[in-house]
């Protein structure tokens, strides 16, 4: 398979008339929906890939699919899964345990994945787990760090087996269950850190996800103002040797994409240590965006870098109102159309458009996007 190097470029940043330089990681540019040819991975980035089409019966793209990932949270399928084993004739979930696995599955919620991984065995579970799904490179985590879940090793070829085995061959009601929750993937994950990256960004629905994160990332910024949480979840600060890279940060996004979950697409990805969230995020969604994936429909709008941290995202284009979230720092964002608003200052810039973003449902002023004019030259008035 070919592969693609992006180079990561600083972008030039034109706002009042005057130039100035973005941050240093901002993406550069416009990047618009087009033919795919190859996976195209980021500069820095390793990456393990497999897209699997369930109406061929084949892969369409393949990039290091046996390689092994700590798998963060993407591993909470396999402790519902685990969970849901026995539970015939009609796997009826009780009230307690679904309070606990909906938000896991929905938002990750790392204190539900706590609570199984202690009542249920720990790294037990996963050697359950391999043997029922016949799964090839997943492995418990490593000696000295058998409380860490999210320490699990996982590859793509793996998870496209444990997709399979929901959709085709697990009882009706585990599938129901499992996958009806993974539809509703909330943007904010219970700590915080918006989860729609990779296939929740790149795809229009309908798609399931189930994503992961792990590393020194600052905190999330997802969600209301102030609420945002400052830890990567079940991860050791000291990580020492060891089979799996338990170092460099770690973004991940699985699931299914189409009608009837036409496409299985795992995307596993490492980042070289010190790259913010919103340089992964972006990054995550480039090499995501440039998959084959049979089914999926691409959103429409216009992919442009931002610059600064804390962009709060409103519900109009103007900041009279409480913002409604506020974005990664730098990440990439889809730009739908633009209008017209309040002005915003950032001395010396001042701009009075504004971008609407429809992956949020919400405003951000065109003063933090890396566009070379006040108004976005390619992007269509609302």
């Amino acid at each position: 398979m070919r592969r693609r190097v992006l180079a990561a470029t600083a972008a030039l940043l034109l706002v009042g008339g005057v130039a100035g330089t973005a941050a240093a990681d901002a993406p550069a540019g416009r990047s618009t929906p087009a033919a795919v040819a190859a996976v195209t991975v980021p500069s820095g980035v390793t990456a393990g890939v497999a897209v699997f089409d369930r109406q061929a019966g084949t892969f369409t793209e393949q990039l290091n699919t046996s390689m092994q990932f700590r798998s963060a949270s993407v591993v909470k399928i396999l402790l519902a899964l685990d969970f849901l084993w026995n539970r015939g004739p009609d796997y009826s979930v009780p009230a307690a345990d679904r309070a606990r696995l909906e938000p896991m599955l929905r938002s990750s919620k790392d204190g539900s994945a706590d609570y199984y991984w202690t009542a249920n065995g720990g790294s037990a579970i996963i050697t359950r787990m391999v043997s029922r799904l016949g799964l090839l490179d997943t492995a418990p985590p490593p000696a000295g760090y058998e409380g860490y879940w999210g320490y699990t090793a996982l590859s793509a070829r793996d998870t496209v087996t444990i997709y399979r085995y929901l959709l085709d061959q697990a009882p009706a009601p585990v599938r129901d269950f499992v996958m009806g929750n993974l539809r509703q993937s909330t943007r904010c994950a219970s700590d915080s850190f918006d989860q729609h990256f990779g296939i929740a960004g790149a795809f229009d629905k309908p798609w399931a996800v189930k994503q992961g994160w792990s590393g020194s990332y600052a905190e999330g910024t997802c969600g209301p103002v102030g609420a945002a949480s400052a830890a990567a979840a079940n991860t050791k600060t000291t990580a020492t040797a060891a089979a799996v890279d338990l170092t460099r940060p770690a973004l991940h996004s699985t699931g299914t994409v189409g009608a009837n979950d036409r496409s299985i697409v795992a995307v596993y990805t490492l980042h070289p240590v010190g790259t913010s969230y919103g340089k992964a995020y972006t990054d995550i969604g480039r090499l995501t965006r440039s998959l084959n994936v049979p089914g999926a429909t691409r959103p429409a709008g216009w992919w442009y870098g931002t610059w600064s941290e804390h962009v709060n995202v409103r519900r109009d284009p103007s900041t009279a109102n409480a913002p409604m979230t506020q974005l990664p720092a730098g990440v990439e964002v889809l730009i739908g159309c633009q209008k017209r608003g309040q002005e915003v200052q950032v001395p010396p810039y001042t701009n009075d458009w504004w971008a609407y973003l429809p992956q949020y449902g919400g405003w951000i002023s065109n003063i933090y996007v890396s566009s070379p004019d006040n108004r976005i030259p390619d992007v269509r008035e609302c």
